[in-house]
């Protein structure tokens, strides 16, 4: 199974692409930046880990640069998880617009940009494939100063819901993954007691584990998934 993942580079996208090559998938990785890690894991697994660095604010170059030279029309892609997401937080009285329109840029039309290429590369292989957006607890709680980052994740979450609908009969399915606060760099800006107040909101008390929204995403990728479309799926540890 081809995967197309973006923003594999730390955190989640790390911890995704580390699991599906671990499942014998070939992985096809987008990041701004090579980490280490990433280095890494392209070292122990070859060609099964292909990678681009790209910076996914950069919109009108999407097709020609992604899919026409690098993974090329003729390459079938099975799934596609978007978990590149830019957090630009704030309260609303402090909102700019050039920070927020490089927001959307990354965390929303890149995405539905993404989504429409694959679509097409999996009808041009005739493949019924799955399609996950990483969404976040913030579009159904609120905190202070993510308004407008949750603004993206829930336009995300409305594309996905009516991805499902209209491809489906094709075979073709839409998910969100509604991640919960996990210790990643997104979050490695909040103290220690911002970190506590969040998680005892929590029905576990706990941060989110990476490792069990990765597994997550590995079997909603899955054929044993193969009946759940235009969902939101909850690994949040029971947010209140």
């Amino acid at each position: 199974m081809n995967v197309l993942i973006t923003g594999v580079s730390k955190g989640l996208g790390l911890k995704l692409t580390e699991v599906l090559l671990n499942n014998g998938c070939t992985v096809y990785g987008i990041s701004r930046s090579l980490s280490p890690e990433l280095e890494r894991l392209i070292t122990e697994f070859g060609s099964n880990l292909k990678w681009l660095r790209y910076d996914l604010s950069d919109t009108n170059n999407l097709k020609t640069e992604v899919f026409k030279h690098w993974i090329g029309l003729g390459t079938p892609i099975h799934a596609f998880v978007n978990n590149a997401a830019l957090a630009y937080d704030d309260v609303i009285t402090n909102m700019n617009l050039d920070a927020l329109e490089n927001m959307y840029a990354v965390n929303v039309f890149s995405p539905l940009m993404m989504t429409k290429l694959v679509i097409r590369q999996m009808l041009l292989h005739k493949i019924k494939g799955s399609i996950v957006h990483i969404s976040s607890i913030s579009v159904h709680t609120g905190y202070k100063g993510l308004s407008m980052y949750a603004s993206t994740k829930g336009a995300l979450e409305a594309f996905s819901k009516n991805t499902a609908r209209e491809w489906g009969a094709l075979g073709i399915r839409s998910n969100c993954v509604v991640a919960g606060f996990m210790e990643t760099e997104m979050s490695s800006t909040l103290s220690e007691d911002q970190k506590n107040r969040i998680y005892q909101r929590t029905s576990l008390k706990q941060q989110v584990d990476v490792e069990s929204v990765a597994n997550t995403i590995s079997f909603l990728l899955s054929d044993e998934s193969r009946s759940i479309t235009g969902q939101n799926i909850h690994v949040d540890c029971g947010t209140i």
